[in-house]
């Protein structure tokens, strides 16, 4: 099971890590896209990633192994045809087909697939944690940083905020896990209630957000706790 919830996260960080190499061009013509590349400049922060999710979902190294036979964080050649699945086909298949690879097209996959990917890996870190036994006192800091990360690999300029997506997750997955026929345990219930009250503490609203000039990680993750383990990742 625990293999299977590893699966759920690295699944849509690797569209994340995808999305970012292609906006990280800046003019999201596929022939310019090194995902390798990309890694490379975002070493440091796909380690403290990383960390956090060990810390957070209590994966040992057979989960964390997931990352690399999941094959999406090494070089490889994107294509507009996993930019259209990442994107859930919002778009459509385009006559001629060809349409698909035009930058105005691959921009917009890129915007839609960064918004259902990073609400995706929120609701598996939050799943995972929940599995896990990680309270949110100790838990929703550390996806809180988590999800800064992800959402600056995915689109640096701010339109992918931890915040807009803490707030499609709560619309998008959040309720089928609460409504009175869900299949969830009781206790389930109740983890992903404190996980969103604990979450709506840590991320600030656009509104609170404009002029701020540290993530939200730094801003309000003070507990010991997270400072320590947020030290211990940082360190070489």
């Amino acid at each position: 099971m625990t293999l299977a919830r590893a699966r759920e996260v690295f699944g849509p960080l690797g569209g994340v890590v995808e999305i970012g190499a292609v906006n990280a061009t800046g003019a999201w013509d596929l022939a310019d896209v090194s995902v390798g590349g990309f890694l490379s400049r975002k070493r440091d922060e796909m380690s403290h990633l990383m960390v956090g999710i060990r810390s957070v979902c209590r994966f040992g190294d057979a989960e964390m192994a997931m990352a690399d036979e999941v094959g999406w964080f090494r070089d490889y050649e994107v294509s507009a045809a996993h930019l259209l699945l990442w994107s859930g086909g919002l778009t459509g298949v385009p006559e001629p087909l060809g349409k698909l690879d035009e930058p105005a097209q691959v921009r917009r996959m890129c915007r839609m697939g960064a918004d259902i990917q990073l609400t995706d890996l929120l609701q598996a870190l939050i799943n995972a944690a929940v599995a896990a036994g990680t309270g949110p006192h100790q838990g929703a800091p550390r996806i809180a940083d988590i999800l800064d990360i992800a959402s600056d690999l995915a689109d640096p300029t701010g339109r992918s905020a931890p915040a807009l997506v803490f707030r499609m997750w709560r619309v998008a997955h959040l309720p089928p896990v609460l409504r009175a026929d869900s299949d969830a345990p009781l206790s389930g219930r109740a983890g992903f209630r404190a996980y969103d009250e604990a979450l709506e503490e840590l991320l600030p609203t656009p509104v609170q957000s404009a002029g701020r000039t540290q993530p939200p990680s730094a801003r309000t993750t003070g507990s010991p706790e997270y400072q320590s383990g947020r030290n211990e990742s940082s360190a070489p």
